[in-house]
Formats: structure tokens, C-alpha cells, sequence
């Protein structure tokens, strides 16, 4: 290896360390608030359906920002987006520890939404810097802000135990934002490579009103009724606006997202693999987290899990995340990343068998998650990378950003939709003249199975990647020609 070499993967690896800390800052602030939503509530004085606006506001300015972000980074720089992206992220917390009102705090957590940016941002960075690690360094990377959601979710429950008060546990990922930006300003070095035109705003505005509709019906079914007209209205409305953005995509010059690259590249089969992954990883979330906290004494199934062994328990899933994510790039490299992916969702489909068939069993149905969280830090480390290694050079943030949102979207409607499978069959229990009710046993079995198929689903879909990616550094329009002659191998 020449001194050139080593000093570029070394500078590339200083770059890599600081956004590892601005990763799983990003992480702190997406576990932060789960925790903090019933004091939340009591304090601004909103009910549990207006409640739910803090989470489902973020998802669909989330959905609104990345694809656009992403693309403006590869028109003008990623560290110049990054930073950006960052002071709207710092500003947007800042508001919401010192909200006056409720519906300021929704406007602080709109501008938090552009943190989903971060990580297409610096996917560009990374392969621009070291195209060889860029692999481990993705892996890392989706590492750190696992492990910082999990800390995230922890942390300030315990802080807002030991101080009582809103205002100063909001601050504190704030603060954590604030101090990035010194780190992007001077430390994080901008990237190379720069796409041609101009932003296709007509695209932009169709599919981010498109995805906003689409999800804004799905968000809200459980509150409107999915027999509601404005369910459907939104939703199908989404969906028509999407049909137009993808023909308004085909017919200009320089198209938001060129869908002939995600053919042509085989860009495309990782993005839907993304989709079936998300829905699972994110839809069964809620049910599993329920199912350990239900008193098999009162029910007759659960765990019955106190709130310190679920902290503990999800700490040790997320450690078992972070291995799989961080390792991905080593295993991928011994048996290949398309049997790396496979093996993660076989990982995955068997976790939620395990958890079927030994639900009664605490000590095994706690093993089978800790596998499956295994498994999806197989396939967290990897699909991405995959999508960053065969994208054009001067595309890998939109690429990157459209992987994020595609998995985001998908997760948001699986998890509605899994809330409909568990409101269809409930159990009413009365216990020294108090009724609860909760999902019946069957619920839970269905989810896990849907889950089981869609796991299989993402290995079936990793059967048919193309060994043989586009030239990481090849231009744009070189890139068909690559994926014609990988296509030929």
C-alpha cells in the first residue's frame, strides 16, 4: 500500500470517527422522545389522539426533507447540506425544550425532521472520501445510531426520574446538537464528486404531497377509522399523485430521483427489499414491546416484564443490533453480502418462529429476539451499503435518501396496519372489579407471522441481487453500461 493511500484512508478514517459521534447524537435524539410523551401531554395539556401528532409530525416532515436534502447534497455538497441540515436540526430542539405552547413543539419537531438527512449525507462522504471502507464505515455508522436510540430511550426516562422537569430533559439532546456543528463546520471534510442540473421541483413537490398524503391517512387511521372517507381520501389521493411524479420523472431532463438509474444499476431491488425490511423491523416493534409487558397471571400469555428488566432487555437487544451492523461488512466480505443479507433474514424469519412457538417461555422467547436483532443488524449494515456501492458517484445521496425514506414509509404502514390485526380480536379480564382489555393471544401470532414471511420475502429478493455492482466511481451516464455488462457475467 502506497503513503497516499495510507494517509487518504487515514484522514478518511478521522472523517469517519466524527460522524460516528454526530450518528449517534442523531440516535440520542430518535429514542429520546418515546419516554417523554405522557408527561408531554400532561404538561401542554393535549389528549392522547392530539398526543400522537408529536411522533406522526416528525415521520411526515421526515418524508418531506430527505429525498430533497439528499438530492440538494449531491448538487452542492453533502458537508454543505450536512451542515445545513444540522443548524435546522439544533434549532428545531432548541424550540422544542423551550416551547411556549403545544403546537410550538410541533413546529420544533418539524425541523428535527431533516435528522433523517444525516445519514445519506454521510454515506456520500464516506464513499467519497474511501470508496473501499466505505462498507465498514456504513456499518458503523447505522451502529452508532442504533446504540444511541437505545441510550436515547433510556437516558431520558432516567433524567426526567431524577429531575422532574420537561424543559431541562428536552435540552439535553439539544445541547448534544448544538456542539455538531463546530464538528461538521471544521472537522467533517466536504466530498469530491458533484451530479449536473438543476432541482426537479414539480417531482419534488408531487411525490413529497404524494407521500405526505399517503402516510398522513395511514398515521391516522387508527383515529379516523379506516371505514373514514378521509382515510381513503388521503391515501388514494397519495397514491394518484405518486402515479403522476413518476411520469412527471420520465419526461424531464433532470429528474429528483432518475428511476432508470434504480433498473439500471440494480439500485432498484435493494429499495424494495428496504421496504419489506422496514415494514418488519418497525411493524413489529409495538407488538412485541406489548406482549412482554402483558401479565401471563392476568391474561394467561405475555411475559409480565417490569419496566427495569425492559429497559435492560431492549438495551441488550440493541447491543446484539449494534454487533450485527458493525460485523456486517466483515461477514459480507467472507461469504458475500448477498448470503450475508440471506442469512439475516433467515436469522430474522426464525426469531419470530421461536417467539411463536416459545412464547410461554421467558428465558427462550428473550433468546429468539436477541437473535433477530442479530439477524436485522446483518441486513441494517448491509442493504444500505449495497445501495451506496452500485449508485452513480454523483447520486449517492438521493439514492441513500430514497433507501431511508422507502423503509420509513413502509414501517409507518406496517405498524397502522398491525394495529388494525391486533384491534380485531380483544380480551376483556376482570380482576377485583377492574376491566382491562388488550389484544388476544391470536393478534400477536399473526403479526409475527406476517413478519416471519416478509423476513423471508427480503431473502428471496437478495437471491436475485447482482453480485457484480456498478463501478463505484464511474459517472452517471456510464453507469447502464456497467450494469448491462454485470448482467452479462
Amino acid at each position: 500500500m502506497s503513503s497516499t493511500t495510507r494517509t487518504t484512508r487515514k484522514v478518511a478514517g478521522g472523517a469517519v470517527g466524527f460522524l460516528i459521534v454526530m450518528e449517534f447524537c442523531s440516535g440520542l435524539l430518535q429514542g429520546w422522545f418515546p419516554p417523554l410523551l405522557s408527561r408531554i401531554g400532561s404538561d401542554f395539556g393535549v389528549e392522547a389522539a392530539a398526543l400522537n401528532w408529536v411522533m406522526v409530525i416528525y415521520l411526515l416532515m421526515t418524508v418531506a426533507f430527505v429525498p430533497i436534502i439528499g438530492k440538494l447534497g449531491d448538487l452542492y455538497g453533502h458537508k454543505k447540506m450536512l451542515l445545513i441540515t444540522v443548524c435546522l436540526v439544533a434549532a428545531g430542539s432548541l424550540l422544542v425544550a423551550f416551547a411556549p405552547s403545544f403546537t410550538w413543539l410541533l413546529v420544533g419537531r418539524a425541523l428535527q425532521a431533516p435528522l433523517g438527512a444525516f445519514l445519506p449525507l454521510e454515506f456520500a462522504i464516506v464513499r467519497s472520501r474511501d470508496e473501499e471502507s466505505a462498507g465498514r464505515s456504513i456499518g458503523k455508522l447505522v451502529g452508532a445510531l442504533t446504540l444511541g436510540g437505545a441510550l436515547g430511550a433510556m437516558f431520558s426516562g432516567v433524567l426526567l426520574s431524577a429531575f422532574d422537569d420537561l424543559t431541562l430533559v428536552l435540552l439535553a439532546p439539544a445541547l448534544f446538537l448544538v456542539l455538531c456543528i463546530p464538528v461538521v463546520a471544521w472537522l467533517v471534510p466536504e466530498s469530491s464528486t458533484r451530479t449536473a442540473g438543476t432541482i426537479d421541483w414539480a417531482g419534488a413537490v408531487l411525490l413529497t404531497a404524494g407521500l405526505l398524503s399517503a402516510l398522513l391517512g395511514i398515521s391516522n387511521a387508527a383515529t379516523w377509522g379506516w371505514d373514514s372517507a378521509a382515510t381513503w381520501g388521503t391515501i388514494i389521493g397519495g397514491l394518484v399523485l405518486l402515479v403522476l411524479w413518476v411520469r412527471v420523472e420520465g419526461r424531464v431532463a433532470y429528474p429528483l430521483i432518475d428511476l432508470k438509474v434504480l433498473t439500471g444499476t440494480g439500485i432498484g431491488l435493494p429499495i424494495v427489499a428496504a421496504a419489506f425490511f422496514g415494514a418488519q423491523m418497525f411493524g413489529s416493534q409495538t407488538a412485541g414491546s406489548l406482549f412482554i409487558m402483558t401479565d401471563p397471571n392476568t391474561y394467561g400469555f405475555g411475559l409480565g416484564l417490569g419496566s427495569s428488566a425492559i429497559g435492560l432487555l431492549f438495551l441488550v437487544l440493541a447491543l446484539m443490533t449494534f454487533i450485527g451492523t458493525t460485523q456486517a461488512d466483515r461477514i459480507g466480505s467472507k461469504i458475500g453480502a448477498r448470503a450475508a443479507i440471506i442469512a439475516g433474514s433467515v436469522l430474522s424469519a426464525l426469531s419470530f418462529g421461536g417467539m411463536i412457538l416459545m412464547a410461554d417461555n421467558a428465558t427462550a422467547f428473550m433468546v429468539s429476539m436477541a437473535i433477530g436483532a442479530f439477524g436485522n443488524g446483518l441486513i441494517l449494515g448491509l442493504l444500505p451499503a449495497i445501495v451506496v456501492r452500485k449508485s452513480p458517484a454523483d447520486s449517492v445521496a438521493i439514492a441513500s435518501a430514497l433507501y431511508n425514506t422507502t423503509r420509513t414509509a413502509s414501517g409507518s404502514a406496517s405498524g397502522a396496519v398491525f394495529a388494525l390485526v391486533m384491534s380485531s380480536a380483544l380480551v376483556t379480564v376482570t380482576v377485583d372489579g377492574t376491566s382491562s382489555t388488550v389484544s388476544a393471544d391470536s393478534t400477536y401470532v399473526a403479526v409475527w407471522i406476517i413478519c416471519a414471511v416478509l423476513s423471508l420475502g427480503v431473502a428471496l429478493l437478495a437471491l436475485r441481487f447482482r453480485d457484480t455492482p456498478t463501478p463505484a466511481g464511474a459517472p452517471a451516464e456510464s453507469a447502464p453500461v456497467a450494469a448491462a455488462a454485470a448482467e452479462g457475467e
